[in-house]
């Protein structure tokens, strides 16, 4: 099996060193194309308004100043000698992927370029947080589980136009309790705020940060499994139709366009 690793955190990240050796379990085959910077909140970005730069920083090991979509794309087209990947990796991020989050994540977006290609592809994040901000990552949860749960879903397989989103929960190996495939979450609060500051010039500017209050998220849901110390396994697409409105809006929407009121 020949493995593309990537991530959003960047090519330095400990997330990263946690991933690669999740990936030897199942192959010496194995590719790291990361960002050069971290690239969090980068979604599915493009870099289109100026050159890719790559820098080979080992033996199939690159880091590119750009995106994850763009290290994926890289990667597949260019990079990677030979064959291309059997499976991508995406991760395993710093922090925890979970509801609406996916939507802005570059975890999730790495992995999602990965399924567009064809390629069978896994996003992995490690919560954080959940235990007080001054806790360590428990990187070790990642680690210890990875391997077996990304064997499972290898075995099992899913289809091509999904990819899976793994998230392990913000505890110590012998306090998870299970594996939980779960359905994205919504949150009843909005987590995202702006810090206004001042620099020392007087001059205003922002810094974007999260709030820690958690939701009450519905059973079932990635959420609530974080929440409760299970490792959730969401299977997501790109498809963002919702299709009862569809049905609804035929009925008001339809033939010649309506021209303007008044």
């Amino acid at each position: 099996m020949r493995i593309l690793c990537t991530n959003d955190d960047g090519i330095h990240a400990a997330g990263l060193a946690v991933l690669e050796k999740i990936a030897r379990h199942f192959s010496d085959d194995v590719w790291v194309i990361a960002p050069e910077s971290e690239q969090s909140g980068a979604s599915r970005a493009l870099t289109l308004t100026a050159p890719i730069r790559v820098r080979k920083a080992g033996e199939k090991r690159f880091a590119v100043s750009g995106t994850p979509t763009d290290c994926v794309l890289l990667g597949v087209e260019h990079l990677i000698e030979g064959a291309p990947p059997d499976l991508v990796l995406s991760g395993v991020n710093r922090g925890q992927n979970l509801a609406e989050d996916v939507t802005f994540s570059g975890t999730i977006a790495g992995a999602m370029q990965g399924m567009q290609l064809g390629i069978p592809a896994i996003a992995l994040s490690q919560a954080r947080g959940l235990r007080g901000e001054e806790a360590p990552i428990p990187w070790e949860t990642a680690e210890t589980f990875g391997p077996g749960v990304v064997a499972q879903l290898l075995k099992h397989g899913w289809p091509k136009d999904v990819l899976i989103n793994i998230n392990f929960p913000d505890a110590l190996p012998d306090d998870v309790k299970e594996v939980e495939t779960t359905f994205q979450g919504f949150r009843d609060h909005h987590v995202i705020y702006a810090d206004k500051r001042v620099d020392p010039r007087g001059g205003q500017y922002y810094w974007l940060g999260f709030r820690g209050k958690l939701s009450n998220p519905p059973d079932g849901s990635d959420l609530r499994a974080i929440y409760e110390k299970r490792i959730s396994v969401t299977p997501l697409h790109i498809d963002l139709t919702h299709r009862d409105t569809i049905h609804s809006l035929k009925g008001v929407l339809g033939g010649a366009p309506p021209k303007t009121p008044g």
